[in-house]
């Protein structure tokens, strides 16, 4: 049984990933927002695992502050556009092409972006969620994130003409505006609020999708953790129950972690490239990466689109 100790391997050959892989093949990923930076999202913290700017909204200030959701949808009103015009990068890319390989038994992702899913990874489950849908709090309707947008920019010309500089996940710095004439959609249901189809600060991550992440955690081999520090507990458990089954621990993350004491491995490097070359040292560059997989029963819908129990909202108020 694997005993973490206090100072993980940090070797600076790349051959230390692919050794772990290989010995490893039935991987639980886990990843966080240091995948998609290199897609263009801001990430929340810095390599200190600290802050990098204001905390995100908390869900109790969501459901009830009208003020609070004025100021939120009005700055996602501005930050949406680029979150939606990003696009997989080569840590997505290579994710994927582990996965076709038969390396990843499960990927669990913290990022609400869906770009695991438009890069071709199919064993996912979006831990917090997805930012391109939106529910009704009050009758649970789910309908697109676009089409929220459509609405937004329509109430709101003078808002939608303003700039702003992108923030993570689908947020915009807009601390200097004047909220109190936004206009908030509401369901055209039932006339409730609506809110990001995404676990917010505060909030639950529904317990069938952490029981199902648990379970799939206990059958794989090891734990790796891509482009996260584990701030965040919805995701350092993961680790916890890992140290605890004496499954093995590998982290690729820039700076300090909530777990570095229970790993086996740890490289600070980016990455894309520590990805890169961990595909050339197990000679997957050159793979069919469009080639039929052999997974099952865990494909989730590509970026952009709904489920087939989703509902629509249809044109909302």
């Amino acid at each position: 049984m694997h005993s973490p100790n206090n100072s993980p391997s940090r070797p600076n050959s790349p051959d230390a990933l692919a050794d772990f892989v290989e010995r490893h093949p039935r991987l639980f990923v886990l990843t966080g927002a240091g995948c998609s930076t290199d897609s263009g999202i801001p990430d929340y913290r810095d390599r200190n695992g600290d802050w990098k700017r204001r905390q995100p909204v908390r869900y109790q200030e969501f459901v009830a502050s009208e003020r609070t959701r004025q100021r939120y949808w009005a700055r996602s009103l501005l930050g949406w556009p680029a979150f939606a015009r990003a696009r997989p990068n080569a840590t997505h890319a290579a994710l994927a092409r582990l996965e076709a390989a038969g390396f990843i038994h499960q990927l669990v992702t913290q990022n609400v972006d869906g770009l695991h899913q438009q890069a071709g990874s199919r064993r996912v489950i979006d831990l917090h969620g997805r930012l391109d849908a939106v529910v009704c709090l009050a009758c649970g309707i789910r309908g697109s994130r676009a089409e929220m947008q459509g609405a937004l920019e329509r109430d709101n010309p003078a808002f939608a003409a303003l700039a702003a500089v992108a923030g993570p996940d689908g947020d915009a710095d807009l601390d200097d505006a004047n909220f109190d004439e936004f206009r908030v959609p509401s369901c055209a249901r039932c006339g409730g609020i609506l809110k990001p189809a995404v676990v917010f600060f505060g909030e639950t991550v529904p317990k069938p999708r952490v029981e199902r992440a648990c379970q799939r955690l206990a059958d794989a081999d090891a734990l790796l953790v891509v482009g996260s520090s584990l701030m965040v507990f919805s995701g350092y458990r993961f680790c916890k129950l890992a140290t605890a089954r004496g499954q093995p621990i590998a982290v690729l993350n820039l700076g300090r972690t909530r777990a570095d004491g229970e790993l086996t491995l740890k490289l600070e490097q980016n990455c894309e490239a520590a990805l890169t070359s961990l595909l050339e040292r197990l000679c997957l560059n050159d793979m069919d990466h469009d080639r039929e997989r052999t997974v099952s029963g865990l494909e989730s819908p590509r970026h952009g689109a709904m489920t087939s129990t989703t509902m629509e909202l249809g044109r909302i108020s």
